[in-house]
């Protein structure tokens, strides 16, 4: 088995290139929409949440190349997100990967319709003839739900709005973890779970799939945190601190460092001991893990 390093550079390139076929080139009209949306989603980036959907698709002895375009809908929600967060409304944020954010170079409107033109054109990837011609009508009907209520209200939205209502409040582990579990969890859980349903996987992997994606994308919030409080700037390509001068609710604000990191460790312990019966299978997704805990960036 190759080095994990060397596995994920190969999976980004992967996505990267079935991004630049799926995505609008710049030659369509209005060229300025689709400058900002391209210049997003190719500003960098770990490409995590399309690679756990490409590794969970392995597990279950699914083929990658054919849900690609799953893959790609996830990194454009994903995308979107993080257009919209770094807006003057939300977290202002100047920076995002060592690039100006898409509002510094295209203006606040151009942001917004980005961000909105990615989420759509995420659905019109999860409904495309290049899933519907391959995959029953039913489970594509099941992936799109699953990953729009992890998008929305009941997900990525619902948590982000505990977020900005909780800043500079008080608050109990209840709401915490609700922030957690929703604002970045559903979309990692939800990258997962699509990987077992569109591989073929049985009711029972499936599940295990969700719960081990549950887990992993609670952790992965948590060491963000972490990474606000301790990590470098240059290296993660914008400001740290910010969650403390913005009153953010976060887990080293209520518990601590070390307790975070603890839950951190706990949570992917618990997601990997989900895996078990996948037995060598799921070995990626045990690495993918670790890595997750233990990176700085």
């Amino acid at each position: 088995m190759e080095p994990l390093d060397a596995y994920l550079r190969r999976q980004r390139q992967l996505v990267e290139e079935a991004l630049d076929q799926l995505l609008p080139g710049t030659d369509c009209y209005p060229p300025v929409l689709m400058e900002a949306m391209r210049y997003s989603v190719f500003a960098g980036g770990k490409r995590l949440r399309p690679i756990l959907l490409l590794a969970a698709t392995e597990a279950v002895g699914g083929e990658v190349t054919a849900v690609l375009p799953a893959a790609c809908a996830l990194e454009c929600i994903h995308t979107y997100s993080m257009i919209h967060d770094d807006l003057p409304a939300m977290d202002d944020d100047d920076y995002r990967r060592g690039k100006p954010t898409n509002h510094k170079v295209y203006g606040e409107a151009m942001a917004i319709l980005a961000g909105d033109a990615l989420l759509t054109h995420a659905f019109e990837l999860l409904s495309g003839p290049p899933l519907s011609e391959r995959f029953p009508a039913t489970l594509l009907l099941q992936v799109a739900h699953r990953i729009a209520r992890a998008a929305g209200s009941f997900g990525m939205i619902g948590g982000q709005v505990m977020d900005v209502l909780c800043e500079g409040q008080q608050v109990d582990t209840a709401v915490l973890e609700y922030i957690h579990r929703h604002k970045t969890a559903a979309l990692i859980e939800a990258a997962v779970t699509a990987g077992g349903l569109l591989g073929g996987g049985t009711p029972q992997e499936v599940a295990a799939l969700q719960h081990y994606g549950h887990c992993l994308g609670w952790a992965f919030q948590i060491v963000d945190d972490l990474l606000d409080v301790e990590g470098d700037a240059a290296q993660l390509g914008k400001a740290v601190g910010r969650d403390a001068a913005q009153g953010k609710v976060t887990y080293p604000a209520l518990l601590g460092v070390e307790a975070s990191r603890q839950r951190a460790l706990s949570l992917m312990h618990e997601g990997v001991a989900a895996l078990a019966a996948f037995g060598p299978r799921a070995e990626r997704l045990r690495q993918l893990a670790a890595y997750v805990v233990s990176r700085q960036v």
